[in-house]
């Protein structure tokens, strides 16, 4: 033997390497679905296809074989807001979050070239889907990501396979103090009662939607805002929101048949909901639990942009309920 090796110290050191390699290739790995992956597991596309002569600008990560997870932006923001979403997810998913028309990167035509409704909107989606080969999805809704989504899902229920919500409206509790101005405009949609709602296309008012009732504003980036701010306050754009405000009213009468998609085809749901939020306050969360059976409801401690606080926990939930209730793909070798 070497007198190096018969040492005691040596001697003992090489024992328990000896110990420990067996056990560590006997042990069973983590599972990986449950875990978020390392920056670098799966990077992000930035992509535009034509839909109906559009440009709409889409961002893509993860293997196209995994199950999609596809996201639905809210106002006034747009795939932005998904920025530390999708690389939490792509490892396992593949996830898509386009831009809808007249916001974020894609094409922003006139309100008198475009029709800027909520049904519009889930038409150009459900073509997006198309161009795009997504054949199945889990869908994520928030804000105005949900009558848009909602509306794909009714019109096609074989094709999602699970949703998350977070902050997306589909029932009448969930419309209170904030809706009272908007709800005057629908009544009577007269210039005085338009011009009261530019105030919710300010600066002032962006900010708000980002920082009221989140638990550390320190914590939420002024980029968010800024961008946000900066997209709204291009040409035509505020004619734009307008009509979509207005344009709002038409997503209420179809509350009942989007609770009665639900009661029928209970697809799997993961409710993951700013509990401060004003705008869509909790009070339209838990309604939720009365058509669907199995739901998942977690009320969060935070504003509007939950992902903005609370991202890590959001992914968190979405890598379990998925990896639960969603097809997964064959491990690669």
């Amino acid at each position: 033997m070497s007198p190096l090796l018969s040492t005691p110290r040596i001697r003992a050191l090489l024992l328990g390497v000896l110990l420990f390699v067996p056990a560590l290739a006997g042990a069973t790995p983590p599972d990986a679905s449950l875990h978020p992956p390392a920056a670098s597991a799966s990077a992000v596309a930035y992509r535009t296809v034509k839909v109906d002569g559009l440009d709409i600008f889409y961002r893509e990560a993860g293997p196209r074989d995994a199950p999609t997870v596809l996201l639905l932006h809210g106002f006034p923001t747009s795939s932005h807001m998904f920025r530390n979403l999708i690389p939490a997810l792509a490892d396992r998913y593949h996830v898509v979050a386009p831009d809808f028309p007249g916001f974020g990167q894609s094409s922003m035509p006139a309100v008198g070239e475009f029709e800027y409704s909520f049904e519009r909107l889930s038409r150009v989606m459900e073509r997006f889907t198309e161009a795009v080969g997504l054949g199945s999805y889990s869908l994520y809704l928030m804000d105005y990501g949900a009558p848009v989504g909602f509306r794909l899902a009714a019109r096609h229920p074989g094709r999602v396979e699970a949703l998350i919500i977070q902050n997306g409206n589909a029932y009448n509790e969930g419309l209170r103090e904030f809706w009272e101005p908007v709800k005057a405009y629908w009544r009577e949609p007269s210039p005085k009662n338009r011009d009261a709602l530019r105030g919710l296309l300010t600066l002032d008012a962006t900010r708000w939607q980002y920082t009221h009732g989140v638990r550390d504003v320190t914590r939420i980036s002024p980029d968010t805002w800024t961008l946000d701010q900066r997209l709204l306050d291009r040409l035509g754009n505020q004619d734009i929101q307008l009509a979509l405000f207005y344009d709002y009213r038409t997503n209420v009468p179809l509350y009942p048949q989007w609770q009665a998609y639900l009661r029928k085809h209970q697809p799997p749901t993961l409710i993951v909901w700013g509990k401060n939020d004003h705008i869509f306050p909790a009070e339209g969360a838990t309604p939720y639990l009365r058509d669907l059976k199995g739901a998942e409801l977690h009320l969060l401690d935070t504003g509007h942009f939950a992902l903005e606080e609370d991202g890590a926990v959001i992914a968190g939930h979405m890598r379990r309920f998925l990896a639960k209730h969603v097809r997964q793909p064959t491990p690669r070798r």
